[in-house]
């Protein structure tokens, strides 16, 4: 099934909306209680790919195919809650999701993985890399700063509280879920176009919106993929999340790579730069020029390249 195979106009299955045609496989592994679906391709060592709001797997269909060529195992999940994944009623803390990440890693029969995240899927790989730091080999982020760096930003920095007007429109009950769905998902599609660069226009963007938008609109979705914002937001004064912050002291200590747009209008720039002081390992902080928030879509050239360039080379530094 291609991009242009879909069609907002009817009901949304999983089968159809998620598990799309490629040079990948499809399968479900179980983890931490529940089932995740992944989308593979390639042998060698394992890339774990996260993907954000509000999106799924497929956001990562490029980098799929250049890790696998680059002799890598490229594995895409879909987070707790999107895509093809179990949507289960609780479990949408950020400890709870990186658990998601750190048990699919074993259950793929693997011993680590470089981990790859972009969005919330970035907020989660820096978790995992810090709560199950062995089973995490390299870290590379994309648009999302360290948790605690991303907390200091929400709550100080008026500048990123209006650019993350979304996540506070969150905090209401029932009332996103219904704007995610209404219209086939039309507000999936006005925020990916909001958040991106000028580069987003070329090459069909409407066909891949209308994925997105489908995908959004299977049942229960848009409700499971806002409920980390909710806790993320809501524990900030609570012991949970308190004590989440206390333990995002602890450094991470795999080399990492974090990788920003500098059109990002969601995470401002200054919100991201920063975050290597989280890090005791090498850190190679890359801004890319004129792309926005989905870097990993609006330039996959570049993008894989540079990430395949950092996961090659064997010492990298700062």
């Amino acid at each position: 099934m291609t991009a242009s195979a879909s069609d907002p106009s009817t009901p949304p299955t999983t089968a159809t909306a998620v598990r799309l045609d490629g040079p990948w496989t499809h399968r479900d592994v179980a983890a931490n209680g529940a089932r995740f679906h992944v989308a593979e391709l390639g042998d060698g060592p394992l890339v774990l790919l996260l993907h954000g709001f509000p999106q799924f797997w497929w956001t990562w269909r490029h980098q799929l195919t250049a890790l696998a060529d680059a002799g890598y195992r490229a594995v895409a999940m879909d987070l707790r809650g999107v895509g093809g994944s179990d949507r289960t009623p609780r479990g949408y803390d950020p400890a709870n999701l990186a658990l998601d990440v750190t048990g699919v890693i074993r259950s793929l029969g693997e011993p680590d993985a470089a981990l790859v995240g972009h969005d919330l899927g970035g907020y989660l790989a820096w978790t995992a890399a810090v709560m199950r730091p062995k089973l995490v080999r390299r870290l590379a982020v994309v648009s999302m700063p360290h948790p605690r760096r991303w907390r200091s930003a929400m709550l100080s920095d008026v500048g990123q509280t209006r650019a993350s007007s979304h996540i506070w429109g969150f905090q209401r009950p029932f009332i996103p879920e219904r704007q995610l769905v209404a219209d086939d998902g039309a507000l999936v599609g006005r925020l990916i176009r909001d958040w991106s660069g000028p580069r987003l226009g070329e090459g069909g963007a409407e066909d891949d919106l209308a994925v997105y938008r489908r995908a959004m609109c299977i049942p229960s979705t848009a409700h499971c993929s806002i409920e980390p914002y909710r806790w993320m937001m809501r524990s900030m004064a609570r012991p949970d999340g308190l004590q989440f912050n206390r333990r995002m002291k602890m450094p991470v200590r795999v080399p990492t790579l974090h990788m920003h747009g500098s059109l990002d209008p969601v995470m401002r720039t200054r919100s991201a730069a920063g975050s290597g002081e989280f890090v005791e390992a090498p850190y190679r902080w890359r801004l890319f020029d004129g792309l926005g928030h989905f870097p990993h879509e609006e330039d996959p050239a570049a993008f894989s390249s540079e990430l395949i360039g950092w996961l090659k080379d064997p010492e990298p530094d700062r």
